[in-house]
């Protein structure tokens, strides 16, 4: 982690100051991306800076950075015990249609599957 990264989230309480830190150095935040998630899955304990991350990365540019949303959505899968920040994933990961193809995400994405069942146990 280079220097100027650890003073900017060198003592991020719950995830904030890392994902200020991305969206304010997305241009340049390429070569530290990997750290900074680091930092998000060590401090946020509940999932919610895990989830904005996520969906922030999706809109700037979901092919770009599909490797750290798929890492991101495992860890807010994990994090996020008390479901309250997996269900804002389903419409601004998969589209605000995703209930309408939510058996064929199911097939195609493990990730949607499993973020889908948490937040629907009930299923389809």
């Amino acid at each position: 982690m280079n220097e100027e990264l650890k003073k900017a989230i060198g003592d991020d309480i719950d995830g904030l100051k890392s994902y200020e830190y991305l969206a304010n150095h997305i241009d340049s935040a390429h070569e530290v991306i990997g750290d900074i998630i680091d930092n998000i899955r060590r401090v946020d304990m509940t999932g919610q800076f895990v989830v904005s991350t996520a969906r922030y990365l999706h809109a700037i540019d979901a092919e770009r950075f599909a490797a750290e949303i798929d890492t991101l959505v495992e860890l807010a899968i994990e994090k996020d015990r008390e479901h309250r920040y997996l269900g804002d994933l389903l419409a601004g990961i998969w589209g605000e249609d995703y209930a309408a193809r939510a058996e064929e995400l199911s097939a195609a994405d493990d990730n949607f599957r499993r973020v889908y069942k948490r937040v629907f146990p009930r299923g389809f």
